[in-house]
């Protein structure tokens, strides 16, 4: 009987002159680790967590002489440091384009473990098309579960790192044709407006929710800031984002690849930190709909994009309009168009339209289109690869999806809802509830993150199972399971949702909007179908669903039933 084919691992090796020699005498397999391709992993532990870094190369005793000869800082301290060790990782099926793929994996997967507290790598190596290219995720994951064995703090399980946010916005995912096609084109752009010394440039990217907007400004983010890889030139790159859970998670990002924090921010914060004068090279802004177009009461401006292009040379923005929450975010759709049109006269407007967050197959992905852009409901239909169920009874719902969230295989599972139940972030002495049906569960930020959660994004830190997220904790994650209780602000009526402003505690999407001729009216019906939009659209592999308007739960439990 054939045996199959499986990695081999070294154990740990202790990272000095002798190293290689160590694998050469003590190894079984040090043909495979010696004379073919490896991917490496070098790394050390202190007090703060380890450092790490991953490589791969044809010659590994040649590759270990040339890091223990490096005069860079990052390897004169691992050098430095009678702890560091190394892991030599080898597979009979190993070539060139697949160990750089194995790498390119194993870097964006280093990043997600939240032990891992610097990652010294400088470039990508994504890999397309090539021979073995079929077998690397099956290869990769038999490396990831042996490294387990190995460490189990360094090597989480696999589905931990998958859940984890910085993981979803990691710069070294493989980005899709689309994407890269994108990438190409902000670079030759921001290429070509630097050297003609221009100020002030819009560079504008469209996409709806899940079309892989933040891993390609992450992506740019990291490139941009580092001269060793394809860079247009060398640059000053900062990134903004009016979100503060997508700060930490940036933040988090650029700490763990030695990047400037300060250079994270929110749009405020950038705007007092900067004048017109002394303008930035480039500022990319992730969620860029967030940005405020009028004053509050830690913003006396008018329009913060406009007071960001004029701190920088050349802003890049990725902007949805569907994801426009509060009225002073809100654009008309004229404004939109300006934009759209001053970024398309410098060849500038860019358009992502893959879905890539919601594993679902087109006819579903067509049912939640007519649901949230014509609010109109559909038969439901059947889909093998995408949990869609209604529900009449929001306690089953959440027993259900605490079913899933229960299985480390299904991953981040959470329970979010329509601002429809008060809450008031500046009364942290009283508790604030929603209440669906027979269900009660506390409002998101409530209860106490366990010891060293508390950095992490709402949704994985471990007590939030408990809670029910908003659209000012959930909105930029996914999640693999989300259960949706639709509060009464969305109700059916007529054969359409309609949307009661009335019946919403979103403050922020309910009030009268100042316009710019004086003129002051309300804008929730599109703000509340936004916020619904958000919702819907963050479940990878599932979406369950309560509403708690009578007829628009008949609505859909029969939609359901066809």
């Amino acid at each position: 009987m054939v045996q199959p084919l499986k990695p081999v691992i070294t154990h740990p090796i202790l990272f000095q002159k002798d190293a290689v020699t160590e694998l050469d005498q003590t190894s079984q397999n040090k043909e495979l680790l010696l004379e073919y391709p490896v991917v490496y992993i070098v790394y050390d532990k202190s007090k703060g967590g380890y450092r790490v870094y991953v490589g791969e190369t044809n010659d590994i005793e040649q590759r270990t002489q040339e890091h223990l000869g490096e005069d860079r800082t990052d390897w004169q301290e691992f050098r430095d440091n009678k702890n560091t060790e190394m892991l030599v990782i080898g597979h009979p099926h190993f070539n060139k384009s697949l160990t750089l793929d194995i790498e390119n994996t194993m870097m964006m997967y280093m990043l997600g473990v939240n032990k891992v507290k610097t990652l010294n790598n400088r470039r990508t190596n994504q890999q397309y098309k090539y021979f073995t290219v079929d077998e690397r995720s099956k290869i990769f994951s038999e490396i990831w579960q042996k490294l387990h064995r190995l460490n189990q703090d360094l090597f989480p399980i696999e589905q931990e790192i998958r859940d984890s946010a910085i993981f979803k916005a990691s710069p070294f995912h493989k980005l899709t044709a689309g994407q890269e096609t994108a990438r190409k084109k902000i670079f030759q752009r921001i290429t070509a407006l630097s050297q003609a010394g221009a100020h002030h440039q819009l560079i504008m990217v469209e996409g709806e929710a899940g079309s892989g907007k933040t891993v390609l400004l992450s992506t740019l983010f990291y490139r941009l800031n580092h001269s060793d890889t394809d860079t247009p030139t060398p640059t000053q790159t900062h990134l903004i984002v009016n979100h503060k859970e997508q700060v930490k998670v940036y933040t988090n990002i650029a700490q763990k690849l030695d990047l400037d924090t300060d250079n994270v921010s929110l749009a405020s914060t950038f705007i007092k930190s900067h004048t017109p004068d002394a303008p930035v090279d480039v500022v990319l802004v992730d969620e860029a709909h967030l940005l405020l177009t009028q004053g509050n009461q830690g913003y006396t401006g008018k329009n913060q994009l406009n007071d960001i292009m004029a701190r920088s040379k050349i802003t890049v923005i990725v902007f949805d309009r569907k994801q426009i929450l509060k009225t002073e975010e809100y654009r008309t759709g004229s404004s939109i168009l300006k934009l759209e049109n001053h970024a398309q006269q410098q060849q500038n407007l860019i358009q992502l339209k893959e879905q890539l967050r919601l594993q679902a197959n087109p006819k579903t992905l067509q049912w939640l289109h007519d649901l949230l852009e014509h609010h109109i409901i559909q038969s439901i239909p059947r889909d093998t690869s995408y949990d869609l169920r209604i529900f009449d009874d929001a306690q089953k719902m959440y027993n259900a999806l605490k079913r899933q969230a229960a299985n480390t295989q299904n991953g981040l599972s959470r329970v979010v809802a329509t601002f429809d139940w008060p809450y008031k972030d500046s009364h942290r002495d009283q508790t604030y509830y929603v209440t669906a049906g027979n269900l009660t569960l506390p409002w998101n930020l409530q209860l106490k993150a366990p010891r060293g959660q508390g950095q992490l994004p709402w949704a994985e830190q471990s007590q939030t199972i408990n809670e029910v997220g908003s659209t000012f904790t959930i909105q930029g994650f996914d999640l693999n399971y989300s259960a949706v209780i639709i509060g009464p602000s969305v109700k059916y009526r007529d054969g359409h949702l309609v949307f009661d402003r009335e019946a919403s505690q979103n403050r922020k999407a309910i009030q009268k909007r100042t316009f710019d001729n004086g003129n002051r009216s309300y804008v929730a019906e599109e703000l509340l179908a936004n916020e619904l939009n958000v919702l819907m659209t963050r479940g990878v592999h599932g979406l369950y669903i309560y509403a708690v308007d009578d007829a628009l739960r008949a609505a859909l439990l029969a939609a359901e039933q066809h």
